[in-house]
């Protein structure tokens, strides 16, 4: 019998979940009788390099959600699921009032006015709520140094965008986005809020920020040329060196390097840092902390299914790594991806944007799960130094109930994206040697499909994506003292129903005789707040006690009860039914 012919003959009855351990050397057949689909192997004494907290990282574009009450309570459960400070990055810091502050893709804190006779006037109230907000949860601002203060602004007419899903997306390119008219009084604005920053929350926490020039300045974020952008950089990281020395500052925050006009800007505005003639002090070079650059899938609608396309985000990265890397200079400089995503635009909804239906549902969180393994794996391919990927998704204040956008929670509940963050402030300690192979009989023995058909490596999928008959079933694994992880997904950019995979994880290397095994799940059963919701009818008026079985619904739920479980020779295998689009996380305690 083929694999192929095994799935549907498996597909044909009821799948419920299948959970054993076996303490043996030997690939034993499962519970059902069939053989394994997939055998995952973990060496948890092949250590890879440091499990570097890439994901705890988060940005959007509407600052004064922050603040708000659904915003406060997202940010105090993101805070609580990572072990180490998280950074926020957030759009129009320095943007002018004109009407409500809050709105989709709009904010503003109207830090800078000018009096009657253009004088500068500094209001740090909005920007230090915002700044207060994260640092009362241990988190850390991506400090985004922008849009532009409609008293600076070179074109200050028209200047507020009213822009709703559905509307032209360039239509939000207004006042806020132009070079400053003059240079010396934005670095004077620049030089401030630095200072005011480190007056309020002192130099130490300062020096833990990160501050940043602009947003995609290759694009219509920014309304000038790349040599004025280059020069607003200049004033702007100048200003910052002066207010504070030892602050880390960076950019250019282009858009994905995958394009040619992009990388052409990364590639003139890193030549700019190492050769170029600084706009302020005349001398060669300019200071640059580490490196941003956007990354972005690409989904679409293929014969009425949701299609997503991770290899094009892939593909971002590792031109962006390939970039940075070919500069000796600065290859060793920390990279943040600030903004690495399935596509672009949280704010536009399914409803509006039909290729954007994955958001809700597990496609989401299995996604997730699998770009982020191949960040780590890009990074390694190219030898730079990834310190954080920016998930550019929050939560929209106030809208329906599951509406579409891109966020982690609606109404503050949480949806199963959020569970795989969860999953990862799990994962510490040193990242360990994964390999995935295809199916196996009952004595180990590879069957006529090969390993292309399963084994999805990072080149493939940034090549090709996941296009193929099969899935991309594969693992994350990581080891500490007393603890060992694995993050197991069922990923496939066609977002279709398929039945659940056999899978079979076989450990070595765990340095004790005795574990307890917790095991948690993302998939329609588990940790998912979209599933019940359906099941109440989708109320957009959920009673208090339905908001209460949502809010339940969406935390990070064990499959199981935990279990300690005897090794053999440091071996155990686990055995699974791994839906599609599903995610587990293995943990082992000691």
């Amino acid at each position: 019998m083929t694999l192929k012919q095994s799935i549907q003959q498996i597909g044909s009855v009821v799948l419920f979940v299948t959970y054993s351990l076996i303490s043996s050397h030997s690939f034993a057949q499962s519970n059902s009788g069939k053989a394994d689909s997939v055998s995952i192997q973990v060496d948890f004494t092949q250590e890879k390099g440091a499990m570097k907290p890439i994901w705890a990282w988060w940005g959007y574009d509407e600052p004064n959600y922050t603040y708000m009450k659904d915003g406060q309570k997202l940010l105090t459960e993101i805070a609580e699921l990572s072990p180490v400070p998280v950074h926020v990055r957030a759009h129009s810091l320095l943007v002018t009032d004109e009407g409500p502050r809050a709105a989709l893709k709009w904010g503003s804190s109207n830090a800078y006015t000018e009096d009657e006779n253009g004088n500068p006037i500094y209001d740090w109230t909005i920007i230090d709520k915002i700044f207060d907000t994260y640092v009362e949860r241990g988190m850390k601002p991506m400090a985004q140094i922008g849009f532009m203060p409609k008293a600076l602004s070179s074109k200050p007419e028209p200047y507020r965008h009213h822009w709703k899903p559905g509307a032209e997306y360039g239509d939000i390119f207004l006042g806020w986005a132009y070079p400053p008219k003059d240079y010396e009084k934005w670095a004077e604005l620049v030089f401030q809020w630095v200072r005011h920053s480190v007056d309020r929350y002192g130099k130490e926490e300062v020096e833990s920020w990160y501050w940043e020039v602009w947003n995609e300045p290759d694009g219509g974020y920014w309304q000038g040329t790349t040599e004025e952008y280059i020069k607003l950089y200049d004033y702007t990281a100048d200003a910052v060196k002066r207010a504070l020395p030892t602050a880390k500052i960076a950019g250019p925050e282009t858009t994905g390097p995958g394009s040619e006009g992009a990388a052409k800007f990364l590639t003139d505005f890193l030549n700019h840092i190492v050769k170029g003639k600084n706009y302020v002090t005349g001398k060669t070079g300019a200071p640059l902390d580490y490196i941003t650059f956007h990354a972005k899938g690409s989904p679409k609608v293929v014969d009425g299914i949701v299609q997503m396309n991770m290899g094009k985000q892939l593909r971002d990265i590792d031109k962006g790594f390939e970039i940075v890397a070919s500069y000796p200079e600065l290859k060793d400089l920390p990279i943040v991806i600030g903004e690495s995503d399935p596509e672009g635009c949280a704010a536009c909804s399914e409803k509006n944007y039909p290729h954007n239906a994955y958001r809700n549902g597990t496609m989401y969180s299995s996604y997730t799960a699998a770009s982020f393994a191949r960040k780590y794996e890009l990074a390694d391919h190219r030898g730079v130094n990834l310190l954080g990927a920016v998930t550019w998704a929050f939560e929209f204040e106030d809208q329906p109930w599951f509406a579409g956008f891109r966020d982690m929670a609606t109404n503050g509940v949480d949806k199963p994206v959020l569970n795989v963050f969860r999953m990862f402030g799990m994962m510490q300690g040193n990242r360990v040697e994964v390999s995935s192979n295809p199916a196996t009989g009952a004595e180990g023995n590879l069957t006529a499909s090969t390993n292309k058909d399963l084994a999805y490596d990072f080149a493939e999928i940034r090549d090709e994506s996941v296009r193929g008959v099969q899935p991309d079933i594969n693992a994350l694994a990581a080891k500490e003292e007393h603890a060992a992880t694995v993050m197991v997904w069922n990923y496939h950019d066609d977002n279709v129903e398929a039945p659940a995979s056999p899978v079979a994880v076989r450990m070595k290397g765990i340095p004790v005789q005795k574990v307890l095994l917790q095991h948690y799940r993302i998939d329609k059963e588990n940790s998912n707040a979209y599933e019940v919701w359906k099941a109440m009818g989708s109320p957009q008026n959920p009673s208090e006690e339905q908001i209460t079985e949502l809010e339940k619904a969406g935390q990070l739920q064990l499959l199981t009860s935990p279990e300690w479980v005897k090794t053999k020779d440091g071996e155990a295998v686990i055995r699974m039914e791994l839906p599609r689009q599903g995610v587990s996380l293995l943990k082992l305690s000691w």
